[in-house]
């Protein structure tokens, strides 16, 4: 009863948000409540409510914080010189721009946090993608699925929590997936190129003004863009008018409409201005809040961070929070100018930090009732008898869809070691079961249960449901191309 009813939940849910009948906050508190009476523990909604807060609260305050001190350091500039490198690359190819989205997430992905590789992408990208029309969901879905390929290092967590439930050295399940992991990081690659010649075969190249090129450097970093959340418009650079394609005015538009009737082949996007409301404020070279006399203390200041994370010297949520604090006072030492910044980055922390809590009900009410215990016996039961001495591909198959619908916590501490158990009994190690649990990342990355992704989601103004339906079938895809390269390289 507990198996169905948990699947049905999951199932509910993702039907909703898809269909986009409910929001993603309202989804996650109302159904998980509703299967909870419907299980017949109604009366225990608030222990179980209580228990995920508690779960999850640390991670909150980590991406609170976190999106606090990565926004001041966008502010300040410490990323522009990155941006522009991946901007110039880019120019006004389509192509080049999915291609560089997918660049410019797995660079920033080595710092194992996807909060922060999903601001600074959508930050530098957002801009391009809305001037020549290009999907956005194709910007969510390209840096989402980069981003869990590369979360499968050591210090992004999976890898760390395999090893700790298997009680393995997190070296020995890493190092020998690199191969595979590479593989799986150039089919993104590959996917960002086919998706990029959809989209220019869609809208078209954009053909520079010889007055703008003359002026590159310039343009490009006035492209580099954070989401402030303030009130003030985008305008436009006057030699490179935004541009958009018919039929792609929304941020979640379809990845590849057919062109307005009349439009030349091959022709540029029609121009059209950014919406106004966007969020989004254009920061030019000069903006005030530069502080390029500071750029080496904050360089180090985030290498110290992040080899602080990797080093575990202290928790990463206290960790962002002295970051954001120490960044604040030494760029903006003046109260005016720290409210400012803190202000402008409020509408992302409260949207997250308001998913986060709202995750937490569904989670709760998954491990407090059973729903999941039940969902992942019932699964690992399924597996046939003779499957046993291949218990590595069913792990690696298994992760797929354990964990999109599961917390990373409740597969690696709950299932893993069922898995384990079982391929131990047919003479499997449990460093190829703990290999083949990496291989649903790339999925994993764009879960419901997953508060990064509500970053990435809010900022590239599109909706959860649009990302999902584009994303899912790549990110599998992905998942599944690196099991196969596992498996053929003897690695898994």
């Amino acid at each position: 009863m507990l198996t169905f009813l948990g699947f049905a939940m999951i199932a509910t849910f993702l039907v909703l948000i898809m269909l986009k009948k409910m929001s993603p906050i309202a989804a996650l508190v109302l159904i998980p409540a509703l299967f909870c009476v419907f299980a017949g523990k109604g009366a225990h909604l608030g222990d179980y409510v209580i228990d995920g807060v508690g779960k999850l609260a640390p991670t909150a305050a980590m991406l609170m914080f976190a999106i606090v001190y990565f926004g001041v350091m966008i502010d300040v500039g410490l990323f522009d010189p990155i941006v522009r490198g991946i901007l110039r690359f880019c120019k006004a190819d389509p192509m080049r721009v999915v291609v560089g989205t997918a660049v410019l997430a797995a660079i920033v992905s080595l710092d194992g946090d996807g909060s922060t590789t999903f601001m600074i992408t959508v930050s530098a990208m957002y801009p391009l993608y809305k001037r020549l029309g290009l999907s956005l969901v194709v910007m969510t879905g390209v840096a989402a699925t980069a981003n869990g390929v590369m979360n499968t290092l050591p210090w992004g967590g999976p890898t760390a929590r395999a090893a700790t439930a298997l009680k393995l050295d997190a070296a020995d399940i890493f190092v020998p997936m690199i191969p595979a992991l590479a593989v799986g990081l150039l089919c993104v690659f590959v996917l960002a190129y086919v998706l990029g010649l959809r989209e220019r075969r869609r809208v078209g190249s954009l053909v520079m003004p010889a007055e703008a090129e003359a002026e590159t450097e310039a343009e490009e970093a006035s492209l580099v863009t954070v989401g402030s959340g303030g009130s003030a418009d985008r305008t436009d650079t006057g030699a490179q008018a935004d541009t958009k394609a018919p039929g792609s005015g929304s941020s979640a538009s379809a990845p590849d409409p057919a062109p307005a009737s009349g439009a030349a082949p091959g022709a540029g996007p029609a121009s059209d201005a950014v919406p106004e409301g966007d969020g989004f404020q254009g920061l030019d070279p000069d903006r005030p809040t530069l502080r390029p006399r500071l750029y080496w203390f904050n360089a180090a200041l985030t290498v110290a961070l992040l080899t602080a994370m990797i080093m575990e010297l202290l928790p990463i949520p206290v960790l962002f929070l002295l970051g954001a604090a120490l960044a604040l006072t030494v760029n903006f030492p003046h109260m005016p100018d720290q409210k400012a910044r803190i202000a402008a980055h409020a509408d992302n922390v409260l949207n997250v930090a308001g998913m986060v809590f709202a995750a937490a009900v569904f989670t709760g009410v998954l491990s407090g009732t059973g729903m999941v215990k039940h969902m992942a016996d019932w699964l690992v039961g399924a597996v046939p008898e003779g499957m046993g001495p291949h218990m590595a591909l069913v792990t690696g198959l298994l992760s797929l869809p354990l964990t999109y619908f599961m917390s990373n916590d409740g597969f690696y501490f709950g299932v893993l070691p069922v898995l384990a158990e079982a391929g131990a009994a047919h003479g499997v190690s449990s460093l190829e079961i703990a290999r083949a649990s990496l291989v649903g990342q790339a999925l994993h990355m764009s879960s419901p249960l997953v508060p990064a992704v509500y970053v990435l989601v809010g900022m590239a103004r599109v909706e959860f449901g649009d990302h999902t339906r584009f994303t899912v079938k790549w990110a599998a895809l992905t998942s599944l191309v690196v099991l196969a390269a596992g498996m053929l390289f003897g690695i898994i």
